[in-house]
């Protein structure tokens, strides 16, 4: 018993001495972390006591050098059998019970609650805000102390959407609409992850959670709202700021020097050369970038940005087409 107890006090002092998990920066992570301690809790006490009969027995019952006798016969014992048996049985049940009253609780949205409806293709994440003339991001945005439901759906294959320090997790289905709910609790910035191996790009299938005080959120949408009913030439900008093209591509106009994919201040020698005219060429390259690839340059890398609404799909080929001909 005693070495029972010297083993479980190790491996508790290990657990809580060691950072395992990452900062709290929702209310759902507080009930997910309650089980993870749980389960923790659970854990040490079953390999504490396994550990210790295994230490205590093996000099106790270790058989001599000498000694080749068969050892007495056993029948079993009924009683040990009820306990190992009951034990276990209660456990489960009491980690399923936990878990399953912390699910339901995370999962209440509540009453004005924001809705995010998020789409995962390989390899990038974008996001829509439905209430907000259909807002779209390549960064998740989110208001302090606010409840938001998050619509995921997937374009391809299989993605699952995760922040560590929201806890909460979810997968993308293609054709099918799955849902999470996240009440952030604390402002900064912070990793979203693909959890799912979806790919060849999997590893970089990231993006970030932003997380400001309302004031600051409500600011960000007035700017964006406003920045989208300018002429389709700005509004086009911010369409291209917004869903990421500058990481990848270059484009004076933006400011833009992306090397992953086309200089996109080259797309009038690009469409004369896949032989099509400059804004259908512009316009087929967003929604199905497989249909042309430019020598030099491998397929299946850029995503297609099918879902963009049609306004902002065509204030970005109108920003591209004027820009990539030298216009302001």
């Amino acid at each position: 018993m005693g070495l029972g107890v010297v083993i479980g006090a190790g491996a508790t002092i290990v657990a809580l001495l060691v950072r395992w998990l990452p900062p709290k920066a929702s209310e759902e992570r507080y009930g997910i972390d309650r089980v993870f301690w749980f389960v923790t809790a659970v854990s040490i006490a079953i390999f504490a006591f396994v550990r210790a009969v295994i230490l205590s027995s093996v000099p106790k019952f270790r058989v001599r050098p000498d000694d080749d006798s068969d050892g007495p016969p056993i029948h079993g014992h009924t009683g040990i059998e009820i306990v190992w048996t009951a034990v276990p049985a209660v456990l489960v049940t009491a980690i399923s019970v936990i878990s399953g009253v912390v699910l339901v609780q995370n999962d209440r949205a509540g009453t004005g609650h924001m809705n995010v409806n998020v789409t995962a293709r390989q390899f990038e994440w974008s996001f829509t805000y439905p209430g907000q003339g259909n807002l779209t991001s390549a960064q998740l945005y989110l208001p302090r102390g606010r409840s938001v439901e998050l619509h995921l759906t997937a374009l391809d294959v299989i993605h699952s959407f995760w922040v560590p320090e929201f806890g909460q997790k979810q997968d993308a289905l293609p054709g099918q609409e799955t849902k999470l709910v996240i009440t952030p609790t604390k402002v900064g910035t912070y990793p979203v992850i693909c959890t799912e191996l979806c790919g060849l790009g999997h590893a970089l299938m990231r993006t970030t959670a932003i997380v400001m005080t309302p004031p600051d959120f409500d600011k960000w949408l007035r700017q964006q709202k406003q920045a989208l009913k300018a002429p389709p030439g700005q509004a086009g900008k911010t369409v291209f700021a917004n869903n990421g093209c500058a990481s990848c591509h270059a484009l004076k106009a933006a400011a833009a020097t992306g090397t992953v994919g086309p200089d996109l201040d080259k797309l009038p020698a690009y469409a004369k050369q896949a032989g099509k005219p400059l804004e259908a060429f512009v316009k087929e390259s967003i929604v199905d970038p497989n249909a042309y690839v430019q020598p030099g340059f491998p397929k299946s890398v850029m995503p297609p940005f099918s879902t963009l609404p049609k306004d902002q799909l065509d204030a970005l080929v109108k920003f591209l087409i004027t820009s990539s001909k030298g216009g302001k």
